[in-house]
């Protein structure tokens, strides 16, 4: 994808870099540390049917689908949605294109909604937010990046320097803190996570 963000339904996107998938050692030890966060969350939430929001490839709902979990995952990208789909072994698996703002209870409504990654690419994120509130019946697990550290670690391996360490296509930057303000404004947090170089919490809807 091109390094210039790219706007479509009030979403930004930027570089899509495959993070799962990496081979650098130091990226790897800081997904099996986000990876084991969102396990012990989605086990805390007691839950077993979800619905991923901003699901892009898949890899989280496909993990969860492994598990035994019922699945929808969903984007507004169609070519990601239709790379999520090739193959798709899993019968409790649902794919779906769909934008956030476009969302309604009766369809995307789940007991644990998941957005991992997307908020910070959110023109109107407290808009967002009051979406997924309206579809996680009761529970939201929800991640975004930890600033000013997200910026310095992409400084520190030389990227984006000439937006001072900012992934292109983030516009929204919360440091733990900010995050939690943000979260509890709409749901109260039953457990908040740091795995590095992210914020990552369970909600509960009011």
């Amino acid at each position: 994808m091109s390094p210039t963000p790219a706007t479509e339904h009030g979403v930004v996107a930027g570089n899509v870099y495959d993070k799962y998938g990496s081979r650098n050692p130091l990226v790897r030890r800081m997904m099996a540390g986000f990876l084991t966060a969102f396990d012990e969350l989605v086990e805390a939430s007691g839950q077993t049917r979800v619905h991923e929001v901003g699901c892009g490839e898949g890899v989280l709902s496909r993990r969860l689908a492994e598990r035994g979990f019922t699945v929808l995952a969903s984007d507004l990208s169609q070519p990601l949605i239709e790379q999520a789909r090739q193959p798709n072994p899993h019968h409790n698996l649902e794919f779906e294109v769909c934008d956030l703002y476009s969302m309604h209870p009766t369809r995307h409504q789940a007991p644990l909604v998941i957005c991992c990654e997307v908020l910070e690419h959110l023109e109107a994120p407290e808009r967002g937010l009051e979406v997924l509130r309206d579809l996680a019946r009761p529970y939201l697990l929800v991640s975004v990046p930890r600033e000013p550290l997200w910026r310095l670690l992409n400084l520190l391996r030389l990227r984006y320097v000439r937006h001072l360490g900012n992934t292109p296509g983030h516009l929204n930057h919360w440091s733990a803190r900010s995050f939690r303000r943000l979260l509890e404004r709409q749901f109260e947090i039953v457990e908040f996570r740091h795995p590095l170089p992210w914020s990552m919490a369970l909600c509960r809807h009011r």
